[in-house]
């Protein structure tokens, strides 16, 4: 009896070690313990550097999390998030729709709208300069652009399955939000062109910068139909300086007299810091608003994704949304959390160059010119490589809102004559209630555009439970309820 204990155990063993070998580096060195202050759970968590370069030295940083039941047969779901340059893990995983969320206490809460029921989720900081992404090479920093990004991104994808080549024939879909909306194309696009056998089955991106002019001028008309404007300033932007010049001109630090005359209109009638653009219904996290970005070189990242202040603060914490309670502060928690010197070794996480852990990089020097540079078509090449595509839209966020989404959406559709399929309609989540509205165009939803009511800019961080009914249908390859 005790020889066939030690042969069966040497037969576990060795079938374990065969399974870990290929994969060394992430069943061990990568693997998560347990980070401080979670919670128990069921389903393993790993994080650590990818090599894209190793020239220049540059790694970008992952978290991963498994789905939390039946990962084996769940997709791989990789997410970004925009900027340029913000933090995937700090924003994606840690405010919005990862397993856990950071307390005043320091203690990890589940999440119970997390993701990772419906998939397993891979958070990736990029471009390197990002979180806790880094390059040996400092100079690196200062000329980072959109093709840099997508190849280093393309190679990290190709290395990670290297580590982890159980997902290697898993359907892959790529998601994120905001200026994701370049990331995610120009991604999938050297995905599907480099005829790689990755199983990529779709892409989808929330509030995504698609094509400069029309994102960027609806905001104008966002605010004056919400009330957040008079009626002269409404006319002044119309006919003086509309929103995409001041955004071109602020980010080259030239505002004209005439554009700086609306700017300052703009910002008495919508004032910074105590109306958030990117959510305006919604209460903000009271805190030095100078705080929010460090250095001027981050203005560029909260032009297209909102950065909360870096210091916990007294007044409004939570507000009551859907039935959900939304932590308001939950990124200054995040950021408190994540430069917490035993949650880096917990994740296998250091700082190179920089002092601390960022929601956005004050380091990387993001080449401005590409964000004039269109997407959509991108977007539509992927529809035509038969990639399906999901663009929405949290309705509450002014600064890419919906309304212009939904043009570009409707034109490309026109212009690939794909025929709707689902008229616009509302859709409805799982308590029943009007979700958002919905249009598909194309057999087997193909190309498809909703939005999320009552949701911001980050509609996992402020409708996590509606955001949630729409990904898993997503990846389901369901329509939406209507």
């Amino acid at each position: 009896m005790g020889s066939q204990l030690w042969t069966f155990m040497f037969f576990i063993s060795a079938a374990f070690n065969a399974l870990c070998l290929p994969v060394e580096s992430a069943c061990e060195s990568d693997r998560i313990v347990k980070l401080p202050g979670q919670p128990k759970v069921s389903f393993q968590q790993y994080a650590g550097y990818v090599t894209v370069d190793e020239i220049q030295g540059r790694k970008l940083f992952y978290y991963f999390v498994e789905a939390e039941t039946n990962s084996t047969s769940k997709p791989l779901v990789l997410w970004l998030n925009g900027g340029p340059g913000c933090s995937s893990v700090g924003i994606g995983a840690f405010s919005e729709h990862g397993p856990f969320k950071p307390n005043s206490a320091g203690i990890l809460v589940n999440n119970a709208y997390s993701w990772n029921k419906e998939a397993n989720m891979l958070y990736l900081e990029a471009p390197a300069g990002v979180g806790f992404s880094y390059s040996a090479n400092e100079s690196f920093y200062g000329s980072v652009n959109d093709t840099i990004t997508a190849n280093d991104n393309f190679v990290f994808l190709r290395q990670w399955l290297v580590k982890f080549p159980e997902y290697k024939k898993r359907d892959l879909f790529i998601t994120g939000e905001s200026y994701a909306g370049h990331y995610i194309p120009q991604l999938a696009q050297l995905i599907v062109e480099s005829g790689s056998n990755l199983s990529l089955k779709g892409i989808a991106i929330g509030n995504p910068l698609l094509e400069f002019n029309t994102d960027i001028n609806g905001e104008g008309d966002y605010y004056w139909s919400h009330g957040l404007i008079s009626d002269e300033t409404y006319h002044l932007v119309n006919t003086i300086c509309n929103t995409s010049q001041l955004q071109r001109q602020t980010d080259a630090r030239s505002l004209t007299e005439a554009c700086q005359t609306v700017a300052t209109r703009l910002d008495a009638e919508v004032p910074r810091g105590y109306i958030n653009k990117y959510d305006v219904t919604s209460d903000v996290c009271l805190s030095d608003v100078e705080s929010q970005f460090g250095s001027q070189k981050l203005a560029l990242a909260a032009s297209f994704h909102p950065v909360s202040s870096l210091k916990s603060n007294q007044g409004v914490v939570t507000k009551l949304t859907h039935g959900e309670s939304i932590d308001l502060c939950v990124q200054d928690k995040t950021y408190t959390y994540l430069n917490r010197k035993d949650v880096q070794q917990a994740m296998h996480a250091k700082l190179v160059h920089v002092p601390s852990w960022g929601i956005c990089s004050i380091e990387v020097g993001y080449d401005l010119d590409n964000l004039e540079i269109p997407t959509i078509g991108i977007v539509g090449g992927l529809v035509g490589s038969g990639i399906r595509v999901l663009v929405y839209s949290g309705d509450q966020d002014s600064v890419i809102p919906s309304t212009g989404t939904r043009t570009l959406v409707d034109q490309l559709a026109k212009g690939m004559r794909l025929n709707t399929t689902v008229e616009y309609k509302p859709w409805f989540d799982y308590d029943k209630q009007v979700g958002g509205w919905t249009q598909v165009y194309g057999e087997n939803n193909k190309l498809s555009f909703a939005t999320i009511r009552g949701a911001s800019h980050m509609a996992p961080f402020s409708s996590p439970k509606r955001s949630l009914a729409l990904f898993a249908a997503f990846v389901a390859g369901k329509p939406l309820a209507t």
